[in-house]
């Protein structure tokens, strides 16, 4: 191979060079057309300077802008027409040490992708994270106000901090952890200036934790839930699809996520708001979404308008009394107030909550009645007639025992999987040890708080372990046959296998072919 000539080496270098120069030049400074007036790029950059967390992968975020995605639009959206007076409205955002860069690519995707005469202002409240420095840094871009709170109020009160504090005529709430895309918002203003009771969603697609890749979601999906009040995407019925002649047409949903929607301001406050008394996080959007419906108004995903959402792995921040407690007692609190009789059927899906504490409720019993809201009944009816009301909600509670010995969960704090054992039964107090007591339910799991038996496989001799309860989940299904307990799916029998050392205290709880002389598969439930 011939070498290069000696005299061309410095011009190719010094071309390379400015080339690789250039190249950093432009995508530091090269932003996106934003649909208002500019954001000026050195404010957003210096900012980010300050705003870099040290990690390779949230430098690689923002080493260039992010750009607008148009995954999973519709192309008759840009046939739309909306009103040309559409109201400026407040956007509230709640967060609680959310990582710094998330934040800021949250609010610079709203700057660079929403007309600017349609944002009133951008509220940030600080649920009083460890840094006060994360919401006043941001104050210094254009309509961002910083609202901080003196201690931990969760999300509920934060954002009636932050409505109560709004100049615009309606509401639009985003979670700290999202970007918008182009043309996100005139569809939800439309459809609540068209009419004010209405309660608007975008569609919202996923944002991967790690890679922060875009990844769009299905359009034609719609809010439902289950009777132990957990939330979960489901799609149209073929009858919904059918009648969908227009695809840009917004889907009528019983109930939202709750991260992301937009609300008239005078609607918000006349429907009361939210429930102050919920703690941090968690089955608010039930309450609202029943709330809104059961008291004159709708819900609504619109199709046209997308925003991209990070969906983590686990919650990172700390719930003082625990995620499930708080959890339980939010939507205990939501099932008494909203759910008439059928409140039992999510008793009978949370037995255990049944002794959980949740607060005095007149104030919002008050409210039900003087907004002469609709039945339960009514909703189920009208709204969301797909929900199957069990034939049976009746439930089993009390000790699972073998001879002289109780199933014991082995669970500690924050234990996602916990392991179980043979113990001798114990009472406190007159009481059955909270770590002994289960619930056999009519969906055929067996709980204890918010966790289900559950296999690691389908084979013989797979450990039965305890984790998070999923409906649905075949693998937390058993049934009761005479005194075995048999597993729905693979159907072996509960069963104790020797491990260890051998002796009557290294038994271990595991699934096995079933067999009436085994008396290891012989299990009494004896109320508590």
């Amino acid at each position: 191979m011939r070498r290069l000539p000696r005299r061309l080496v410095l011009p190719i270098f010094g071309v390379l060079w400015i080339t690789v120069l250039l190249f950093f030049w432009v995508t530091k400074k090269k932003l996106e057309v934003p649909t208002g007036p500019e954001v000026q790029t050195p404010k957003v950059w210096s900012l980010l300077s300050r705003f870099e967390e040290g990690g390779v992968g949230i430098w690689v975020l923002w080493v260039s802008p992010p750009t607008p995605h148009q995954v999973g639009y519709l192309p008759t959206c840009t046939l739309l027409v909306y009103c040309a007076d559409l109201p400026p409205t407040s956007i509230i955002i709640t967060f609680h040490n959310e990582a710094r860069s998330t934040l800021l690519r949250t609010i610079r995707s709203i700057l660079n992708r929403t007309p600017m005469n349609l944002i009133q202002e951008i509220i940030l409240v600080d649920d009083f994270s460890n840094d006060p420095e994360d919401c006043k840094q941001l104050i210094k871009l254009p309509k961002v106000k910083c609202l901080r709170n003196n201690e931990r109020q969760g999300l509920v009160r934060s954002r009636i901090r932050g409505a109560d504090a709004a100049q615009g005529t309606t509401l639009t709430f985003l979670d700290s952890h999202c970007e918008v895309n182009r043309d996100w918002l005139q569809p939800l203003l439309h459809r609540v200036k068209e009419d004010y009771t209405r309660v608007v969603c975008p569609v919202i697609d996923i944002i991967h934790l790690d890679t922060f890749d875009y990844i769009e979601s299905a359009t034609e999906l719609r809010g439902g839930f289950d009777w132990s009040l957990h939330f979960q995407w489901e799609q149209l019925t073929p009858e919904q699809k059918a009648r969908r002649l227009d695809p840009t047409e917004p889907i009528r949903t019983p109930i939202i996520a709750g991260g992301l929607f937009v609300m008239d301001k005078s609607w918000f406050d006349y429907l009361g708001k939210y429930d102050t008394d919920m703690d941090i996080w968690g089955g608010e959007n039930f309450e609202i979404s029943f709330r809104v419906w059961m008291c004159g108004g709708s819900l609504e995903i619109v199709p046209c308008s997308r925003v991209g959402h990070v969906f983590r792995k686990k919650h990172p921040y700390v719930f003082p009394d625990g995620n499930a407690n708080t959890y339980i007692k939010n939507t205990k609190r939501t099932a008494e107030v909203w759910m008439d009789e059928y409140k039992q059927y999510y008793y009978a899906s949370r037995p255990f909550a049944l002794e959980r504490p949740f607060g005095n409720i007149e104030s919002r019993l008050d409210l039900r009645r003087n907004l002469q809201c609709q039945s339960f009944k009514w909703y189920l009816e009208n709204v969301y007639p797909e929900l199957r009301i069990p034939k049976d909600s009746s439930i089993q509670k009390g000790n699972i025992r073998q001879r002289q010995k109780c199933l014991e969960s082995q669970k500690q704090k924050d234990q996602e999987i916990s392991n179980l054992r043979l113990s001798p039964c114990v009472k406190i107090e007159g009481k059955d040890a909270k770590s002994q007591i289960w619930a056999f339910t009519y969906t055929q799991q067996i709980l204890q708080e918010e966790l289900c038996l559950s296999v690691i496989t389908l084979f013989p001799g797979a450990p039965v372990v305890l984790v998070l309860c999923k409906n649905g989940d075949d693998r937390q299904q058993w049934t009761k046959a005479g005194s075995r307990i048999e597993h729905v799916a693979s159907h072996l029998c509960l069963d104790t296998d020797m491990f260890g050392d051998g002796t009557e205290n290294g038994r271990e709880i595991v699934v096995n072919p079933c067999e009436s002389s085994l008396m290891s598969q012989h299990w009494d439930m004896v109320s508590s």
